[in-house]
């Protein structure tokens, strides 16, 4: 694997067969470790159905195995609100100013990037690496964002590993529609499972009895984090 660090960061509520396509694409198309990183508490979005301590073990579970991918529980140890800037400015601070770092996101949470905390100065600590999604285009971005990206663009992977931030790189991989929507919806009706959880999470989410109810909270400061 290369220097360059790569961190997918998410909800995974649950993890599916989708955000692994992505995180093995991104594997193979860079070279590079993948490391997933569960919110504790994602500021965008409604409360996850499960808690950060099953979210994180079910990450576990998917990537048990799985080389060049691992997980990340730095935003669960630190609590709170789970910010990307607060998250790349400590993993800046641990590997220095000058190693290679992305982040990955889908295309719809690119989309959404400038309603995220200092989002220009995310651009400072990491390059970004985005993925397609269906329903999700990167042809026409939001104004303020387009303006912001337009000379970042790069076709080139090499770019990323020659510099340690600021360039946006499009991963190409086939699009899956798995979502974690679909997956809490298919739970809760009691449907079939099989294929859009790797079977190991299936089994951790009937033996828990995850989202069949409302969301399952538990404590982030688990020694098992």
């Amino acid at each position: 694997m290369s220097g360059l660090q790569v961190f997918y960061g998410g909800t995974f509520d649950p993890v599916h067969e989708g955000h692994l396509a992505v995180a093995r694409a991104a594997r193979d198309a860079l070279g590079a470790r993948v490391r997933l990183v569960p919110a504790a508490d994602p500021p965008h979005r409604a409360p996850p159905g499960a808690s950060a301590l099953h979210r994180a073990r079910m990450l576990d579970l998917a990537v048990a195995g799985e080389r060049g991918l691992a997980v990340d529980r730095r935003e669960l140890a630190r609590g709170g609100r789970s910010y990307s800037i607060e998250t790349l400015r400590e993993i800046r601070a641990e590997l220095g100013d000058g190693a290679p770092v992305a982040w990955l996101v889908g295309a719809d949470s690119f989309l959404d990037l400038p309603a995220w905390r200092d989002w220009q100065a995310l651009f400072d600590l990491s390059h970004f690496v985005v993925a397609q999604r269906p329903g999700a285009s990167l042809d026409v971005l939001p104004e303020a964002l387009d303006h912001f990206v337009a000379s970042r663009w790069t076709r080139d992977a090499g770019d990323l590993h020659a510099s340690p931030a600021g360039r946006v790189w499009r991963l190409a991989q086939p699009l899956q529609a798995e979502s974690g929507t679909q997956v809490r919806q298919a739970i809760a009706a009691d449907a079939d499972i099989d294929g859009l959880v790797a079977p190991a999470v299936g089994e951790y989410i009937h033996r828990h009895a995850l989202y069949h109810s409302g969301p399952t909270h538990g404590s982030v400061t688990d020694a098992s984090l």
